[in-house]
């Protein structure tokens, strides 16, 4: 995997909270990140899977977790259920609103047995990249389900034009996908908790580096900005973050975790505008629910109510420095009908970093 520039490697580094070891949602034991991407001439799009076990136990061994919807133009396939059950089993998967439909067949076909057919309703979220890929190529094939689950591991996790975020764009800028994590300590227990963000959405006058209206100091003549703004002015894009964390909490803390989430969104400028998806989801891997068992489940454990601030803290601080991320990391790429979306240009966070500075 190639060293790509974060934005920590630019001089800017969100929040206080330290990063776990690689910076990335797998720093959250049990958490692995897979990508498949697909790139060739007209198409532009791709597929990120993040499980919340070892493949193996992914659909009978379910996570408490929860979701928040900021602005709702978009999808995200089974949250109802996610709402209603409080569970997360099978994988969390990420795509273009094109590869819905052909990701949900791929895992109604390898998910293990009628049993978890009965208690799995799939989580696939979508953000929109008809712009850079033909939304008309098919591309993304229900075999494509399998094949991003079996590339999942942990360790740093390959960031921007990869995956689901192949052929995103946010605040006219090239992104995709971005994660980050932090360290932090609860009731006098170390945890992890780590976003891992498919960011597609924004304004570029909006947009704000670790403080710094950097979007304002880059103008079309600098960087030109998408011939899609001008002929789908109201098409916003979407952004999907997701947030792991091993400290043991309830779904209705999942829930309140999540909703934190869109404040590290408006720490970069997001304005939620009415043609934008805004989506989160956060789960724990602190419990194991035996999905198939009928006996009372028993040893359940979370964090109390009153200690939530620093995992409230760390999602925000991770949430805006994945989106950062998402951006840092991405290449200028040309697509669909040869339309070219430019990376946010390093040397303009670097001279405003060095401004701040002096």
């Amino acid at each position: 995997m190639p060293s790509a520039i974060r934005i920590r490697d630019l001089g800017v580094a969100p929040g206080f909270l330290p990063p776990g070891v690689n910076n990335a949602i797998t720093d959250v034991p049990g958490v692995s990140v897979g990508h498949i991407t697909l790139k060739d001439g007209g198409i532009c799009t791709g597929a990120t899977a993040i499980l919340h076990c070892p493949p193996d136990d992914l659909w009978l061994k379910a996570r408490f977790g929860g979701s928040h919807v900021l602005n709702g133009y978009g999808q995200v396939i089974g949250r109802d259920w996610l709402q209603e059950s409080g569970l997360v089993n099978g994988p969390i998967l990420l795509t273009s609103y094109f590869g819905v439909g052909a990701l949900v067949q791929g895992l109604n076909a390898i998910c293990p047995d009628t049993a978890a057919h009965g208690y799995t309703h799939h989580v696939v979220g979508e953000t929109w990249d008809g712009w850079l890929s033909d939304p008309m190529s098919g591309a993304i094939l229900p075999e494509h389900a399998a094949q991003v689950i079996q590339a999942a591991k942990r360790g740093p996790v390959e960031e921007g034009c990869v995956g689901g975020g192949t052929g995103m764009c946010t605040y006219d800028f090239k992104s995709g996908i971005g994660t980050s994590s932090r360290q932090i300590e609860v009731a006098g227990q170390a945890y992890t908790l780590g976003v891992l963000a498919q960011s597609n959405f924004g304004d570029r006058r909006n947009l704000v580096v670790d403080g710094i209206h950097l979007g304002r100091e880059i103008s079309h003549k600098m960087v030109p900005i998408p011939e899609r703004k001008r002929v789908l002015p109201g098409e916003d894009g979407s952004i999907v973050i997701i947030i792991a964390t091993d400290a043991p909490l309830l779904p209705q803390q999942c829930n309140a975790l999540s909703r934190r989430a869109v404040l590290g969104l408006g720490r970069t400028g997001a304005m939620a505008n009415s043609g934008s998806g805004d989506f989160a989801i956060a789960f724990s891997t602190g419990n194991i629910i035996d999905v198939l068992s009928e006996e009372p489940s028993v040893g359940i454990s979370s964090i109390p109510a009153r200690k939530m601030d620093p995992l409230f803290h760390a999602a925000v601080e991770a949430t805006e420095e994945a989106i950062l991320n998402s951006l840092c990391t991405a290449e200028t790429t040309t697509g669909f009908e040869g339309r070219t979306v430019y990376a946010l240009p390093h040397d303009h966070i670097l001279n405003a970093v060095a401004k701040r500075q002096n």
